[in-house]
C-alpha cells in the first residue's frame, strides 16, 4: 500500500493589519515638509535628517534628536506637529479602498495599526468620515506598551481579530514597521512609498508601489509560500 501522508492544511488568510501613514494614506510627503523646516531649525548641522527620521516614532525621535539642552524644545515641537496634522490631506493610497472591498468580501478581517495617536486620528475621521468603517479594529500608540519595531502592536491586533499569526498579513512602508510585523511571525507586504524596493526586500515578502493590482488571491497565496 502506498504510504499515508498526513494533510496539510491550507492556510487561509483571516487578517489584513495596516499601518497607516504610507501605508493606507499618502501622507508621507507631507510630512517630509513638516520635518524638513524642524530638523533645519534644530538641526542645522545635519541635513537629510528628515529622511532619516522617516517610519520613526515622535518617541524614537525626541529620543534621538531631542534629548539634553533640546528637551525643553519637545512641547514647542509637539504642538506644531498637531496644528500640521490638523490641517493635513488624508487621501488613500491608489487602490486601497478597492482592496478593503474585496478582503471584507472574502471575510478577511481588516485593523490599522497605527503609532499615531488619537488626536491625529480624529483628523482622520474629519477628513475621511467614512474612514472607521472599513475596518474591524483601530489600534493606537494608546494601546502598545512598545513601539515599533517591537512586534507588541501586531501581537495585540491578531489578539484583538481573534486569529493566529499565521492567518495575517501585516502591511508596512518603514524599516522599523516591517521589523515589527517579523519579529510578529506574520507575512508582511512592503509598501515602496517610503523607501525604495531594494531596501525593504529583505524585510519583506512582496513588495508593491500601491494596491492597484493587488487583491485577496494573491494575498492569500502568500500564506502557502
Amino acid at each position: 500500500m502506498p504510504p499515508k501522508f498526513k494533510e496539510m492544511k491550507q492556510k487561509v488568510l483571516k487578517a489584513a493589519l495596516f499601518d497607516l501613514d504610507g501605508v493606507v494614506f499618502d501622507t508621507e510627503p507631507q510630512y517630509t515638509l513638516f520635518w524638513s523646516a524642524i530638523c533645519r531649525q534644530y538641526h542645522p548641522e545635519h541635513p537629510g535628517l528628515e529622511q532619516e527620521i522617516k517610519g520613526s516614532t515622535l518617541t524614537q525621535i525626541y529620543d534621538c534628536w531631542f534629548s539634553g539642552n533640546l528637551k525643553k524644545e519637545r512641547p514647542e515641537v509637539t504642538k506644531r506637529l498637531d496644528a500640521y496634522e490638523q490641517q493635513m490631506h488624508y487621501d488613500y493610497i491608489a487602490g486601497f479602498e478597492k482592496l478593503i472591498s474585496d478582503l471584507q468580501i472574502h471575510g478577511v478581517k481588516t485593523a490599522v495599526v497605527t503609532s499615531s495617536n488619537l488626536p491625529k486620528m480624529e483628523s482622520v475621521y474629519r477628513y475621511q468620515p467614512a474612514f472607521k468603517q472599513l475596518f474591524d479594529a483601530i489600534l493606537t500608540s494608546e494601546d502598545f506598551d512598545k513601539s515599533k519595531p517591537d512586534p507588541d502592536c501586531y501581537q495585540k491586533a491578531a489578539a484583538r481579530l481573534g486569529v493566529d499569526k499565521d492567518e495575517c498579513l501585516v502591511f508596512e512602508d518603514s524599516i522599523n514597521g516591517l521589523r515589527s510585523g517579523r519579529a510578529a511571525g506574520m507575512k508582511v507586504v512592503g509598501l515602496a512609498t517610503t523607501n525604495i524596493v531594494e531596501v525593504i526586500a529583505p524585510l519583506s515578502d512582496i513588495q508593491i508601489i500601491d494596491y492597484r493590482d493587488t487583491d485577496y488571491e494573491r494575498l492569500n497565496s502568500l500564506l502557502s509560500d
